[in-house]
């Protein structure tokens, strides 16, 4: 597993609006969407591309172009969604597929309970996206579903982590998928966990700020 947490002055400042309690809902959405197309300039280092000719208003040429199969874009449900937007600028040829996890808030534990991927990802380059990478279970979770459909990568992008939820994720990976091609692209590595689970200082629920409505 490649970790790779941004260090930049813009997204470091977005992110400080983004924790601040008083931001009110449409500016966190916004500033969300905004991190994400930041973060996917990372993200998609490593995208598969191949030649392609063109002719310019000059002469002809040989530039690049995304490769086939599309890569898909799968936003965790819910807050996951307010994501999507800043990817798909990005990959507008992308195809989306949802996956609905949800934590167990006395367990910490994560449970599925929506599934709309292709049953089929052979060779696709998957780009999960989920605001915060806390204990690590959503994202396992995740990256198991995608490569047990095939997946030839997954790429992992999370405005915020833990080190505990890094760690798990790592060692899942080395239990479960070694030598398996998994990125996770991070705005920041905050300090720990708390009692709860949530990561500190962070931001609080990122579905709730998001949204406005805690579900």
């Amino acid at each position: 597993m490649r970790l790779h947490v941004a260090n930049h002055p813009l997204i470091t400042h977005k992110l400080t609006v983004l924790r601040n309690k008083t931001t009110p809902s449409p500016q966190f959405r916004q500033l969300v969407e905004e991190l994400v197309t930041l973060l996917a300039y990372e993200a998609t280092r490593d995208i598969k591309v191949e030649p392609v000719e063109i002719e310019t208003p000059v002469q002809k040429t040989t530039g690049i172009k995304i490769s086939s199969p599309k890569p898909l874009i799968v936003p965790v449900l819910r807050a996951g969604l307010g994501m999507l937007e800043g990817m798909v600028k990005l990959l507008p040829t992308a195809e989306v597929g949802f996956l609905g996890i949800k934590r167990n808030e006395e367990t910490l534990e994560p449970y599925t309970y929506a599934n709309r991927l292709p049953d089929d990802l052979e060779d696709r380059q998957v780009f999960i996206i989920d605001p915060m990478l806390a204990t690590g279970g959503t994202l396992n979770d995740s990256i198991d579903y995608v490569f047990e459909r095939g997946a030839l990568s997954a790429t992992c992008v999370c405005l915020l982590g833990a080190p505990e939820g890094v760690e798990n994720v790592k060692a899942h990976l080395a239990a479960k998928w070694p030598g398996r091609n998994v990125d996770v692209v991070l705005g920041a590595l905050d300090e720990k966990l708390n009692e709860l689970g949530y990561i500190v200082p962070g931001l609080g629920d990122a579905g709730d700020r998001l949204y406005g409505i805690a579900q």
